[in-house]
């Protein structure tokens, strides 16, 4: 092990937590940190670009959190490194990570814990039991989606069958310190407002910090159609397509709210229409 250095990745969306974490490795000598991701779609590039030995990796992220960067890896056909996951929930994570995973770290990590993570890390990576580790990492969270991450975990701990819908029932929309739990099926239409997503659902306006497009890949393409470049309806909500003279589209709700219909989205709003 003093020949060959552990590469390493960190992924965490809080800032504070990376730069804390790379300083409390840097006393290792064997660890090499390659590369720093603030969320989960950056993680899956850096990944694949970097082929690390080890991730540390956060469960809750914007975009793709820890169980879905897991996923993607295993869609691309890519490698899955030595998984050591990163998490505040401590209800839950002792015992289902002491099961299921190679290791973990609740925030905030200390020293010591560190130090027992890697030497487990170490021990895998001396007796060639890092592939064994991934296929375990992999049964687990393969059909996972993991966006209500507290009910996996809680699951996982007390042995329950975990779902493997491959989309949410429920949207997890964080605001400072708050996460409100949003019905998918009650959500009628999002529509973007700068770096912002509002999402109407039946109990009110909610805001989020999402791209569309992450939004989209996250939402059963059988219920959610992108109507517009900053624009997605529940097909379920929808009353009817309307043509105008012009030639363009809208899409009429049943609250009565009306949605453009872009040329380009066009077919597919049809389609969808027809199902």
């Amino acid at each position: 092990m003093s020949q060959q250095k552990i590469t390493t990745l960190i992924v965490d969306d809080e800032p504070l937590a990376r730069s804390g974490l790379r300083l409390r490795l840097e006393k290792y000598d064997d660890v090499q940190v390659v590369a720093e991701c603030q969320n989960g779609l950056d993680a899956v590039s850096m990944i694949s670009q970097h082929r690390p030995d080890l991730v540390f990796l956060d469960i809750q992220m914007p975009g793709l959190n820890g169980f879905q960067v897991i996923n993607k890896l295993k869609e691309l056909k890519q490698p899955i490194p030595m998984i050591v996951f990163v998490t505040a929930y401590d209800s839950y994570a002792i015992k289902a990570f002491d099961v299921h995973a190679l290791d973990y770290l609740l925030k905030p990590a200390d020293d010591k814990r560190l130090k027992d993570a890697l030497d487990k890390v170490r021990e895998y990576y001396s007796t060639q039991h890092h592939d064994e580790q991934s296929r375990k990492l992999v049964n687990l969270v393969a059909e996972l989606t993991g966006d209500d991450c507290e009910e996996i975990l809680r699951k996982l701990a007390s042995g329950e069958p975990v779902e493997t819908n491959p989309y949410p029932d429920v949207l997890a929309i964080k605001d400072g310190s708050e996460v409100t739990r949003v019905n998918v099926s009650d959500i009628q239409w999002i529509d973007a407002a700068g770096d912002y997503m509002c999402v109407h659902a039946l109990d009110g306006m909610h805001i989020m910090r999402k791209t569309m497009k992450e939004l989209e890949q996250e939402l059963n393409p059988q219920l959610f159609v992108r109507v517009h470049r900053s624009a997605i309806a529940n097909i379920r909500f929808v009353k009817k397509l309307v043509s105008h003279i012009s030639g363009e589209y809208h899409l009429i709700l049943h609250n009565d709210t009306e949605l453009k219909v872009s040329r380009s989205h066009r077919d597919k709003v049809k389609a969808a229409m027809k199902m």
